[in-house]
C-alpha cells in the first residue's frame, strides 16, 4: 500500500506517481495579473528579491511579509543573505510597484534548517516573517490574516511569482489540499522556482485568508505537487520572536536604493524545487 506523499519525501519521484483521485482535472489554469484591477484583494502579494535571487511573500500586517525561511540563505555557503539588498514589492507588475521596501530584519522558525534537503520536518519548520523598513498604508493595501488550513480534498488557490513569470504574478484560482497531517500540507498547485514564500488561499475576496506557504514542489509533464504548512502556531512563534529579538537576522547598513526603477532580470532564490 503505498505511504501518502508526506511520509515519503525522500522518495518524491515515487510519491508523485502515486494515485492523485483526479485533482489536477479540478485544477484551473495559472492567470497573469497585468493589470491594476487584476490584482484587486491580492494587492498584498509580492515579490521579495535578496541580491539576486527571488521569492514571493505576502504582507500579514503593515510591515511584517510572510514568506519562505529558505529565502532568507544562501544556497552555496548556507549562511543569511545580505537583507541590506532586500526589497519587498507589493504587486510587482512589469517593473511597477504598487507598494516599495526594503527590509529592516528578519526571523526563520527556530526549527528550520538552513537548505537541508527536502523533509516534512523541514518543511513544517519553513517559515519566516520579514519586517519592512517602511509600513504600507492599510488604506492601500490591506494584509492578509492568517488562518487554520483547511482539510484534505479542499479547494485552495494560490497567488506566486516564478521563473519564466517574474514580472507579474500569476494567480491559480483553484487547486486542491491533496493530504494533510496536523503540521503539513501536499498541494496539487502549479508552483516552480520563485514560487517559494508563495500565500496559500482559503476562502474567496473578503474572506480570504492565509492558509499555508508554499515551501517547496514537484512537477512531472502535467503533474504538480506543492508541499506547505499549517501556519497559525507558526506565525505566533515568529511575532514572539521578532518582539523578543531571538533569532533575528539584521540587515545592518541599508544600501541606498532606486525605488520604483526596473528590478526585473532576478535569479530565483534557493528554492526547493526537485525535478524528475
Amino acid at each position: 500500500m503505498p505511504k501518502p506523499l508526506l511520509r515519503r519525501l525522500a522518495l518524491i519521484a515515487a510519491a508523485c506517481l502515486a494515485p492523485m483521485g483526479g485533482t489536477a482535472q479540478a485544477d484551473s489554469g495559472l492567470t497573469r495579473l497585468t493589470e491594476r484591477d487584476d490584482v484587486f484583494g491580492l494587492e498584498a502579494v509580492g515579490r521579495l528579491d535578496i541580491g539576486d535571487a527571488s521569492c514571493s511573500g505576502a504582507l500579514i500586517a503593515a510591515d511584517l511579509v510572510l514568506t519562505a525561511a529558505h529565502c532568507l540563505f544562501d544556497r552555496k555557503s548556507r549562511r543569511p543573505r545580505d537583507l541590506s539588498r532586500a526589497l519587498f514589492s507589493a504587486s510587482l507588475r512589469d517593473g511597477k510597484a504598487l507598494f516599495q521596501s526594503a527590509v529592516l530584519r528578519a526571523v526563520p522558525r527556530e526549527g528550520f534548517v538552513p537548505l537541508a534537503p527536502v523533509s516534512r520536518d523541514n518543511i513544517v519548520q519553513d517559515v519566516a516573517l520579514i519586517q519592512l523598513a517602511s509600513p504600507v498604508s492599510t488604506a492601500i493595501i490591506a494584509p492578509y490574516a492568517v488562518d487554520a488550513a483547511p482539510e484534505a480534498g479542499a479547494a485552495v488557490s494560490v497567488v506566486s511569482y516564478a521563473v519564466g513569470r517574474l514580472e507579474a504574478p500569476s494567480w491559480q484560482r483553484s487547486c486542491r489540499v491533496v493530504e494533510r497531517d496536523a503540521e503539513a500540507l501536499a498541494l496539487s498547485c502549479d508552483v516552480n522556482f520563485g514560487s517559494s514564500g508563495a500565500p496559500v488561499f482559503g476562502g474567496e475576496g473578503r474572506r480570504r485568508r492565509i492558509v499555508s506557504l508554499i515551501s517547496s514542489g514537484y512537477r512531472d509533464g502535467e503533474r504538480h505537487i506543492a508541499f506547505g504548512m499549517v501556519l497559525p502556531e507558526a506565525v505566533a512563534e515568529l511575532k514572539a520572536a521578532l518582539r523578543a529579538g531571538r533569532g533575528v537576522i539584521e540587515a545592518g547598513a541599508a544600501t541606498p536604493r532606486r525605488f520604483g526603477a526596473d528590478i526585473n532580470g532576478k535569479a530565483s532564490s534557493g528554492a526547493k524545487f526537485l525535478r524528475p
